[in-house]
């Protein structure tokens, strides 16, 4: 738990801590010293940190151009970003799903380096807004700089974790998110408070990786699994409850078999794809 003021800060201070928080702070801490690691090494251009995983950080503009062209975006959607803004990661292209609008107000949770957060302001235009979200201070400060570096003044990004944005209520029309909640300790957290920062009639547009069976205890307690954004994925039907348990009506969960051609490469020294699959995740705030 933490408690923070929502309508502006960027930091939120800790309370009282107990058995369960320090199990999830643990793990909270392990994926954000993997992605800072993988923020580091996409500066210095070298291979990420994370190693097998839904990375696959390079300098080499080719190959991430290839990982994301796999992943669903167009060569045109990465020519309109800067220069490293594009790190190869995600499961999918969340702006796809999005429909996004003029003058629209939208929430990138776990924003990396900030490639969706800056696909999104070209669709929301000038008289929108863009917010991105990342608890990791390297990220943030790698995606700020590319907001400099590619003139983005409709694009902010706060340091914050998911479980607890640091956003005033009722602030977005969208919330976007590529292969970062099933990182979270705490999903049901997670889209209470996607729930809470969405004004009435907002709306879910997420790339994620879910479980299409349960996982074994090995992939589960497998820090490099759950970091590669595998092994602490949940089953549809549980983030289906979760989702409507947060308040969402029109809940829909579509896994995408051909993801499996990319997942596979992720850990190619374990069956993940016989547990995962990348699904796009809709949801409506009822109006």
């Amino acid at each position: 738990m933490s408690t923070c003021d929502s309508s502006s800060s960027d930091r939120c201070e800790p309370a009282a801590v107990g058995i369960d928080d320090i199990g999830k702070d643990k793990h909270r801490q392990g994926v954000r010293e993997a992605y800072a690691e993988v923020a580091r090494a996409d500066d210095a251009g070298e291979s990420c940190g994370v190693g097998a995983s839904c990375c696959g950080t390079t300098d080499d503009v080719a190959i991430n151009t290839l990982i994301s062209t796999r992943l669903g975006y167009s060569e045109a959607d990465i020519a309109q970003v800067p220069a490293g803004a594009d790190m190869g990661l995600g499961c999918g292209n969340p702006k796809a799903i999005a429909a996004l609008s003029p003058g629209e107000v939208v929430i990138d949770l776990g924003a990396g380096g900030g490639f969706d957060c800056f696909l999104a302001s070209a669709e929301v235009g000038d008289v929108g807004r863009v917010i991105g979200i990342d608890m990791t201070p390297d990220m943030l400060s790698k995606a700020r700089n590319n907001a400099t570096k590619g003139h983005f003044t409709n694009v902010e990004f706060r340091l914050g974790e998911i479980e607890h944005l640091p956003v005033a209520d009722n602030t977005a029309n969208v919330i976007i998110s590529n292969c970062v909640i099933n990182l979270s300790p705490d999903k049901p957290q997670v889209f209470r408070e996607a729930y809470r920062v969405l004004k009435s009639g907002g709306r879910l547009a997420i790339s994620d990786v879910v479980a299409t069976v349960e996982l074994p205890s090995a992939m589960r307690n497998d820090p490099t699994l759950v970091a590669g954004c595998m092994g602490n994925a949940s089953l549809i039907g549980e983030l289906e409850d979760m989702i409507a348990a947060a308040g969402f009506e029109q809940v829909r969960i579509r896994p995408k078999d051909e993801s499996k051609d990319f997942i596979r490469d992720w850990a190619p020294e374990h069956n993940v794809t016989d547990y995962v699959v990348a699904a796009t995740i809709e949801a409506v705030k009822p109006g």
